[in-house]
């Protein structure tokens, strides 16, 4: 286990082990005491008991990727998961088990050798660690569901440095926060226990508008029936300096020839007046991870928000402003239905929050002098999409930015629950404003007057049209 100070003489070291892998060049004023570099479980426990000794928290690193960069936390113990790599494939029985750091790219392309996909992130450099934990809107989950809901168990270390297993009857609690708390689950992940589902073929259909037919292309997406093997997104961007409004399709295709009968009739139905078009184009996993990867650029600075929409929400109208006026040219604005899942009933686990509208914006710069501008027409561009949300993933959402509702209210009770009984110490950091959400433990009726809003119940819109598992 290698341990790198942060008072020890070389603070070159020291800055290298505190950002390795962090995604985000945009970073946080934030000193762990020390990084651990771990290998294996057992470097795991060895880190967290220093951090019970030092009486500190830990903090941990799967992928990196978090834009609000959790895994930086003051005066914890950083353990960094980077160098713990495994996968075990059991085609057989179609699963699997990863560890935290791997990346969406790297486990489907060890599954493909077998004929397995799974639904991980669309960014190849995401890891499952934060990508599970926080849900997972992953390849096609308005349809296949999210990619917390293809976890059956999990390896885990407890807030107390023991080792233990968790599933839907061993821990039941801690695999229900599992699937959904985030930076709220109180223990570290070393290893998921996956299921799999057979490899598909991939095709494609794009439809890239000028941005003066906004209106028309998305109302023609929303107006789409689409089959269970299809997902769509839009999303505004800048092509060649030009603001445009674009509409995908991708179908993972589960029977022969379906992919071609559905995109070929939703072509013919496409507004006139696109700049770029195609139709059932053959993909690969590997060409949508360069296409993610270049919406997605390494080395920029970044800040995000997003947010789950009500049902009948006027969603042309009011994300108008957002998709038509990004502030820097690799900067973008996504949205994507999540119908059906809106509509289903959910598993028992943490990830809670239906609605049939998801959308996201991802501001995106290279100098630090943009920062204050970017930073502050995030705000603005949310302003009128805040009061048509219900709440928001925690995976595109930054808590020193704007805090919202990620669970719904018995949801929320019951992870503060759970949380008191696995980390009554608020040992582990999970990225919240001043370092510690420690006091959302102390009182669950919400008596304590420093709790913090994240795990705090509210009221969700009573227009949604689901049935809550809980």
């Amino acid at each position: 286990m290698q341990i790198v100070w942060r008072n020890e003489p070389d603070m070159a070291e020291y800055e290298a082990a505190r950002w390795r892998r962090v995604f985000n060049q945009r970073r946080p004023e934030r000193f762990p005491r020390a990084v651990v570099r771990a290998t294996c479980q057992a470097d795991v426990i060895a880190a967290v008991q220093l951090a019970i000794k030092l009486q500190v928290k830990v903090a941990v690193r799967s992928g990196g990727h978090s834009f609000e960069v959790w895994s930086v936390q003051d005066d914890s113990i950083l353990i960094d998961l980077g160098d713990y790599k495994g996968v075990e494939i059991r085609p057989a029985e179609g699963t699997l088990t990863a560890t935290p750091s791997t990346t969406s790219k790297e486990i489907n392309e060890l599954l493909a050798v077998h004929g397995m996909f799974f639904p991980s992130g669309h960014c190849p450099d995401v890891g499952l660690g934060g990508f599970l934990l926080q849900g997972g809107m992953g390849w096609n989950c308005a349809n296949w569901g999210w990619g917390s809901e293809f976890v059956e168990g999990l390896d885990i270390v407890t807030a107390q440095g023991t080792p233990l297993y968790c599933d839907s009857q061993q821990h039941s609690d801690l695999y229900w926060a599992a699937r959904g708390a985030g930076p709220s689950f109180p223990g570290l992940v070393t290893r998921f226990h996956l299921r799999a589902m057979p490899s598909r073929r991939i095709w494609s259909s794009g439809y890239i508008f000028p941005a003066a037919l906004y209106r028309t292309a998305f109302t023609w997406a929303l107006s789409l029936e689409l089959d269970a093997d299809t997902e769509i997104t839009a999303k505004a961007y800048y092509q060649e300096s030009q603001l445009c409004f674009s509409v995908f399709l991708t179908t993972f295709e589960g029977t022969p020839g379906g992919a071609a009968k559905l995109l070929t009739r939703l072509h013919a139905s496409r507004p006139r007046g696109t700049l770029v078009e195609w139709c059932c184009q053959p993909e690969t996993l590997d060409s949508l991870y360069e296409s993610q990867a270049r919406s997605n650029p390494q080395g920029h600075r970044y800040a995000t928000d997003n947010g789950l929409m009500g049902n009948e929400v006027d969603v042309v109208s009011i994300l108008a402003e957002p998709f038509l006026s990004l502030p820097h040219p690799k900067s973008l604005a996504f949205w994507t239905s999540m119908q059906p899942w809106s509509r289903r009933r959910l598993p028992d686990m943490a990830l809670s929050l239906q609605a049939d509208h998801y959308f996201a914006i991802y501001t995106v710069w290279e100098d630090e002098a943009d920062d204050d501008r970017c930073r502050a027409w995030l705000k603005q561009a949310m302003r009128p999409v805040e009061g048509a949300c219900i709440g928001a993933y925690l995976g595109d959402s930054e808590f020193a930015n704007r805090m919202s509702h990620y669970w719904d209210p018995k949801s929320t009770v019951h992870l503060r629950q759970v949380r008191q009984a696995w980390d009554p110490e608020g040992r582990i950091a999970g990225g919240f404003p001043n370092g510690t959400d420690r006091s959302v433990c102390r009182d669950e009726m919400g008596a304590h007057h420093h709790q913090h809003p994240l795990l705090v119940g509210v009221p969700v819109d009573g227009n949604k049209q689901n049935d809550y598992s809980e």
